[in-house]
Formats: structure tokens, C-alpha cells, sequence
């Protein structure tokens, strides 16, 4: 198959597709999730190529232990439909089900071939290399997945819909036939999750040249990195950029792929997925794809662990590495060169991912050198100094623990400086306000607290405090919270540790009481577990202490963030 040759899809005719609207419209129905959504659009389009669907368990158990399907094809990354229990029971092999987009839009029809219960302990060691939750698509995996698959191959109806940037979302159909209109018969991808700076301009000229190929700027808008910045800023940064490139020979197309940072593996299949969209080359930098630190805090994958196993399989893959290693800034000849062709002596400048972050944050100058003024100016749009931005404070403890109190007080010292407004979401009021028809079960908490964090994110994005004082017992709820929030701003976890004995001591409802008696069921600290956070930015003690010490230790530690300013 050449790079301009039509690709197989999954879509069936637009007549056929009416007809099967209507008779989908009575079949069990599952509301896809974010990520699933992502993945169907890459199999009905054909990036996901040769998927006809979702894997079926042989399938998955070939990729999960060997990168290989059933059938001995490479691929990389079990692509997989994850569902309730729930719906799981509802449903057999054999039987069609209509998968549809968060608005109930039907999308696609999936008949059932396999149903399965995966051991997700084991992809996550096979597939990201450590069972491992500071990995975000192992805690993805544990936390968010659902604990059911189901595999079977797809009939496509329609695309999904989107209404931004359309005019740079390209098919692989789309860019096929682009690049044989334009007759680029070497076309070399450079996958980004990330806003272009000059040395990716640098490393992406070079790419070019070397290849003696065409440019396409392939940047993920799918789901990234929790923390990444949003596709919508990035997309915006990658435009106000695009005339430093000759528009002959370069070419911008937004890809829709949920990302999994799956590091080596990642960057196989990213590899697969860009010769689907007709490309020939496609540029492998430095720890491609890689999620950052693990629990240890070491790297998850060394750092061209990629690209080493990238070319082991280049010739399967059919698509040629053009390998990059990291571009720095040599002062004394001010250009990029690659790192470890610089000579010793020469002065090195570079900014890190860190650091530009916290030039950002503190409105500290960002050189011309590292990057160009469209994309800074676009950044600080969208990214002003910390003391600007909204923020959350996160309370968790026990009941009893000085939570509400300690969050009161914070409220109170917030509004007396002024300049933002300050909402505080109490488990209590909440409860009464949002949650008013959930009981305490952990499934019950676990919405409570989402939906804490909701509002929350809602606040933050906005630029205002949000100050939240639940129990928040589960650290896999308190995480997916945070994630919710750092999107927006930052998330300030505060631990009120307070001793189990002193709240009961504390308790003028006689909760404790009731819960020791057996008359309150699953009750946290007594019948239910409370998991304490093991790194919050706060812990305060609350024994022997006054609320308002308590509430001052919370305030010198947004001062010293830089959320408020000093």
C-alpha cells in the first residue's frame, strides 16, 4: 500500500447508515466514555487499521503479552471497550449493541463476540511496565475503566462531531488524498502533545531535511496527560506558528487519539497510526511519550527506550524512525543543536517543561531564544500568573476532624483580601443541596465527592476559590478530583489529621457512639476505612491547636505557592 492509497474504513454507505440509525434506536445502548470515543472514531476512519473493531479476548491477550494479535500482526495497545458490571449482565455474545456519544448520538454498532473480565493487574505490568498508580493510565485502568470487556467488531454509522478546528481535522482518507493532490510521496510526522517552541521548530527542520521529506505537525487532541495544557490553547499556539514554516512543504492536522503514555510501546503504535494517515516517516524523540516519574520517583522508561524499540520493528511498522535526541540552545553560535553533539565548554541554555511552567506562573520573562512571542502571548493568555487564577483547597479528615471549621475560618481570611470570589462546598451542605438522594455506601461517597469536584472545576476555570471540606475517605476518589481540578488550577490538598480518639471525644452528634453500636453502617474510621493521603500539600494538626493557627498554616502555604500574592 502506498502513502496515497485509500484505507480500509468501517463505515458503511450513507443510505445504509439511515436504515441502521432507525433500527439501532432499539437495541441495548452504551454511552461511550471520553476515551472510548477516541478510539472508535481512529477504527471507523481506519487509524486504527487493520482493527475491525474492538478486541476480542485473544486478541487482547496477544497484544497485553507479545504486541501481537491473534493472527501475528503487530500492535502494540490493547484497544478495548471497558463496561460496567451492570450493563455487562445485560448483555451476551452474539448480540448487536448501539454505542453512542455522551449526548446519545448513536455512532456505531458493536456485535458482541467476546465478553470477558480482564486481569488488569497483568496489562498494567505488560503493557506500561509496572502495575504502578503514579502511571495515568494504570490508575486509569484501576480507578476509571470499567472491570468488564467487551470485543467484537464495529459497523460505523457516523463520525463523531466536532465543532472545533474543523478545518484541520483530517481522516486518513482525508490526508491521503491531500498528500497525493499536493504529490508528496515522503511525508515525515512529528507527534506533539505539547505547544511548539523553537526547538521543536529546529528538530522538526532537521527531521525534514534528513528524511528529505514533507512536514506533517500531528498534534494529539485527544486525551493527554492529566495537567497537559488544554488542545484548545495548543491548537491556538500551533496556528500562530505555522508561517515560520514553508507552506509548500508543511501541513497541520489535529489527531483525535486518546493517549496512554505507554512510552516504547507508544511510540510503535503511534508509528502505525501515522502510516494509516499516509505518512512515511515520522520523528521519535527522546522519551516519546513517556508519563514522568513513577512512585520511587524515577523515570517510568529510559529515555530512548522508544526509539530502540521503534527500530527493532520499523520494518513491520512500515513507516522509517527519524530519531531526534534532545535540541539545546548553544549561546556562543545562538542556534539549536543536538545535546550530545555539542563540545565540552560551550554554554548550553535551556528551559525546562518545570520551569516554563513556573515562568508562567510568576509572570517571569520567557526568552525569544526558547520560544517565539505568538506562542508566549498565547500561553499567558491562557495560563496568568498564579495570584490571578482560581484555585482549589481540598479538606479531607474525619468526621469530627476540624474540617469544617478550619475551611470556615480560610473563607472568612480569603474574602478579607479580596480580589476573587470564594465559594466553600461542606459535606454536609452538599449533601443537602446536590446529593440529597445518596446514601453512604462507597459507590454513594464516591459520586458525592465528584460531584464536589465538579463544582469545583467549574469554580477554578472560572477564577474563582473553591474551598471543600468532605471526608473524602478514598484516595482514588481524592486523586481523580485533583485531575478534575489541575485542568483548571491548582488543587491544594489539605489533611486535618486529627486522631480517631479525639474526634470521638469531639462528637456532640454521637455518631461514633451509634457506629461502635452497629446502628450506623459503613461509617468511616470505625466501619469503613479512611485512606489517609500520603503526600497532601498540607497536613495540620488540630489537638492542643487553635482553628485560627490551623487556618494560618493553610494561608502561608497558598502565599507560598504563589496563589495569593505576598
Amino acid at each position: 500500500m502506498t502513502n496515497t492509497a485509500p484505507i480500509p474504513e468501517l463505515f458503511v454507505s450513507y443510505d445504509s447508515a439511515q436504515k441502521l440509525r432507525v433500527e439501532a434506536g432499539s437495541l441495548p445502548s452504551w454511552d461511550l466514555t471520553p476515551r472510548q470515543v477516541c478510539d472508535l472514531e481512529l477504527l471507523m476512519n481506519g487509524g486504527f487499521h487493520p482493527l475491525k473493531g474492538f478486541l476480542a479476548e485473544a486478541d487482547y491477550d496477544g497484544v497485553v503479552s507479545g504486541m501481537r494479535l491473534a493472527d501475528g500482526t503487530l500492535w502494540p495497545i490493547p484497544i478495548t471497550l471497558d463496561v460496567s458490571e451492570k450493563f455487562a449482565d445485560t448483555v451476551t455474545p452474539g448480540q448487536d449493541i448501539a454505542l453512542r456519544d455522551p449526548e446519545g448520538v448513536i455512532l456505531a454498532i458493536l456485535s458482541i463476540t467476546d465478553k470477558w473480565s480482564p486481569d488488569k493487574a497483568r496489562e498494567a505490568a505488560a503493557v506500561y511496565g509496572a502495575d504502578d498508580l503514579a502511571h495515568p493510565a494504570v490508575n486509569y485502568l484501576h480507578n476509571t475503566a470499567g472491570p468488564v470487556y467487551l470485543g467484537g467488531p464495529i459497523t460505523g454509522i457516523q463520525q463523531p462531531v466536532h465543532y472545533d478546528f474543523r478545518a484541520r481535522r483530517d481522516t486518513p482518507n482525508e490526508l491521503r488524498a491531500f498528500f497525493r493532490k499536493m504529490g508528496w510521496r515522503r511525508v515525515v510526522a512529528f507527534q506533539t502533545r505539547n505547544p511548539l517552541h523553537r526547538a521543536h521548530q529546529e528538530l522538526t527542520f532537521r527531521a525534514a531535511r534528513e528524511a528529505q521529506a514533507n512536514l506533517l505537525i500531528h498534534p494529539v487532541v485527544g486525551m493527554t496527560k492529566p495537567g497537559d495544557v488544554d488542545h484548545f490553547t495548543r491548537v491556538r499556539c500551533y496556528e500562530a506558528v505555522l508561517d515560520k514554516y514553508p507552506a509548500a512543504t508543511t501541513h497541520l492536522s489535529l489527531l483525535n487519539l486518546a493517549m496512554r503514555m505507554a512510552g516504547p510501546r507508544e511510540a510503535v503504535w503511534h508509528g502505525i497510526i501515522r502510516r494509516n494517515h499516509g505518512c512515511t516517516h515520522m520523528i521519535v524523540g527522546r522519551d516519546h511519550a513517556g508519563p514522568g516519574k513513577n512512585s520511587a520517583g524515577q523515570d517510568f522508561y529510559d529515555p530512548y527506550a522508544a526509539q530502540e524499540l521503534f527500530r527493532e520493528h520499523q520494518s513491520e511498522i512500515g513507516l522509517e524512525m527519524v530519531d531526534f535526541k534532545q535540541m539545546v540552545f548553544v549561546q556562543e553560535r545562538a542556534q539549536y543543536e543536538p545535546r550530545d553533539e555539542v563540545e565540552e565548554g560551550a554554554t548550553i541554555l535551556d528551559i525546562s517543561g518545570t520551569e516554563l511552567r513556573r515562568r508562567l506562573r510568576e509572570g517571569i520573562e520567557i526568552p525569544d531564544w526558547f520560544s517565539f512571542p505568538e506562542v508566549v502571548a498565547e500561553l499567558r493568555r491562557t495560563s496568568p500568573p498564579r495570584h490571578k487564577q482560581g484555585f482549589t483547597v481540598f479538606f479531607t479528615g474525619l468526621s469530627g476532624s476540624g474540617k469544617s471549621t478550619i475551611a470556615n475560618a480560610l473563607m472568612i481570611k480569603l474574602m478579607e483580601m479580596g480580589g476573587r470570589p470564594v465559594t466553600i462546598l461542606d459535606g454536609d451542605v452538599v449533601r443537602k443541596h446536590l446529593s440529597s438522594e445518596l446514601g453512604f455506601s462507597k459507590e454513594h461517597r464516591d459520586i458525592n465527592i465528584r460531584r464536589i469536584g465538579y463544582v469545583a472545576s467549574e469554580i477554578t476555570k472560572n477564577g474563582g476559590i473553591a474551598i471543600c471540606a468532605p471526608i473524602a475517605p478514598y484516595t482514588a476518589t481524592r486523586r481523580a478530583v485533583r485531575e478534575m481540578i489541575e485542568t483548571y488550577g491548582a488543587f491544594v490538598e489539605v489533611h486535618v489529621a486529627t486522631s480517631l480518639e479525639e474526634c470521638e471525644r469531639r462528637d456532640r452528634k454521637g455518631l461514633y457512639k451509634l457506629a461502635r453500636e452497629g446502628k450506623i453502617k459503613e461509617f468511616t474510621g470505625i466501619s469503613d476505612p479512611y485512606e489517609e493521603p500520603t503526600t497532601p500539600e498540607v497536613r495540620v494538626g488540630t489537638e492542643g491547636v487553635d482553628v485560627d493557627y490551623s487556618a494560618q498554616q493553610v494561608l502561608l502555604k497558598l502565599e507560598n505557592m504563589g496563589l495569593i500574592a505576598g
